[in-house]
């Protein structure tokens, strides 16, 4: 298959590095890609948001599949776009991404449709968020509606500190992602799991988990990011976790998705939070996660890029690929002031071999001259895998020290306790 994948971060590298090495892959393109990504087949100067550009280069290249990568793409329809081309798409519709796009419509349709969520109140504006919290008891998280690039969440331990948040969003109009719409919902206490779900339109079910820590600082601690690193698999949760979240979260959103007409293909990222009650979701994403990403192409095997081939044609067969017991653990790399600010760094060595059974997945870069430059923010995502965690742990940390000391930039920070238990 002659392929390509829309994005230009570490996530599209590391689905890059992995679809590479299908055996039904016969040529890679990436669109824009990075200077990862460069190294495995074509980047194609095209912002992954012009589904216009790229349905034209998909046709001039007789592209058989196309993974979508980033939220952007498949909010911008570009899903929608190839589909109308006959072109094999993993990756779902503009509508179907509105489980990630719009808090407000997720919210609602996980009300609608039975979905094990948090109670929450919708809100346009200040005076209508400061009357939802008069009587509210509790903790409060604050999500802007749109996307915002993982910096749209607030968790408020009470409702003091809510009104100080929702006073500034909304007195600046500085609501993340734009709008006006807000979810105030109640705060959940138990311990956070990612789980991903692959869906060909009529079945949808769980293949991976994964933790992931979005705090800038070691301990939770600075403001949300995208993501500051991640382990995969899981510990510490029951050993029937794919079968709760199949019945009590997958087989209710697939319903719903059915019964209002949307054929959901790709990945359905669930953000749970795991209580004494159960899963209850936290938020969906509409493709893969970063850095979880980075975390899983490691563990799978098998023939990744037929899978996601057979997914997209409405027949997925598990059978083609499989994610492997070992453990592996990603440490993201960031510029010093991310997630605050994201300051470019030019000169970068593009170097970055490391003992076998690590990687590192470049984020949004490009090379030219024999250097790479990144456009600041998270710059690279460092893997190791293990027997367990504490192996894949230890491999991890010991590659970040390496590449961090041929890369040669003080820029670069990253935390300490990443699958740290």
């Amino acid at each position: 298959m002659r392929i390509l994948i829309v994005g230009n971060g570490a996530r599209e590298d590391a689905l890059s590095w992995r679809i590479a090495q299908s055996p039904s892959c016969e040529a890679l393109f990436t669109a824009p890609g990075n200077a990862g990504t460069s190294t495995r087949g074509e980047n194609w100067n095209i912002a992954p948001t012009d589904g216009k550009a790229i349905v034209e280069r998909c046709i001039q290249e007789r592209i058989d599949l196309v993974v979508l990568g980033p939220e952007t793409a498949i909010a911008a329809g570009v899903g929608d776009r190839l589909r109308e081309a006959k072109i094999a798409v993993f990756g779902p519709n503009r509508s179907g991404g509105r489980l990630e796009s719009s808090k407000t419509f997720a919210k609602r349709f996980m009300e609608r449709h039975g979905v094990p969520t948090a109670r929450a109140a919708i809100v346009h504006s200040l005076d209508g968020a400061l009357k939802a919290l008069e009587n509210w008891k509790g903790g409060v998280v604050i999500k802007a509606d749109g996307l915002a690039a993982g910096k749209g969440v607030v968790v408020c331990d009470d409702v003091a500190s809510a009104r100080a948040v929702l006073g500034d969003w909304y007195g600046g109009n500085k609501v993340p992602g734009g709008g006006n719409d807000v979810l105030l919902e109640a705060k959940l206490e138990g311990r956070e799991v990612s789980v991903f779900a692959l869906a060909d339109g009529r079945a949808m079910l769980p293949i991976a988990a994964a933790c992931d820590y979005k705090r800038a600082g070691d301990g939770d601690t600075g403001p949300n990011t995208g993501g500051m690193g991640a382990y995969s698999p899981p510990l510490g949760f029951p050993d029937d976790m794919f079968d709760q979240v199949r019945e009590r979260i997958l087989a209710p959103v697939l319903r719903g998705l059915l019964a209002e007409g949307e054929e959901y293909v790709g990945i359905l990222y669930c953000g749970i939070m795991w209580t004494k009650s159960g899963p209850f979701v936290i938020e969906f994403n509409a493709r893969f996660g970063d850095p979880e990403t980075q975390v899983l192409m490691p563990r799978i095997s098998g023939d990744f890029a037929a899978l996601l081939k057979s997914a997209a044609d409405g027949a997925m067969d598990l059978s083609l690929a499989s994610v492997g017991g070992q453990s592996c653990v990603g440490v993201v790399l960031a510029t010093s002031e991310y997630p605050r600010v994201s300051t470019p760094i030019a000169g970068l060595d593009p170097d970055i071999s490391l003992p076998e059974g690590s990687q590192a997945f470049w984020g949004s870069t490009q090379a030219a001259n024999g250097r790479v430059m990144a456009a600041g923010g998270r710059v690279l995502t460092v893997t190791a895998d293990g027997e367990d965690l504490h192996e894949a742990r230890e491999r991890a940390y010991e590659a970040v020290g390496v590449l961090a000391t041929r890369l040669g930039s003080k820029d670069l920070s990253y935390r300490t306790d990443i699958g740290k238990l």
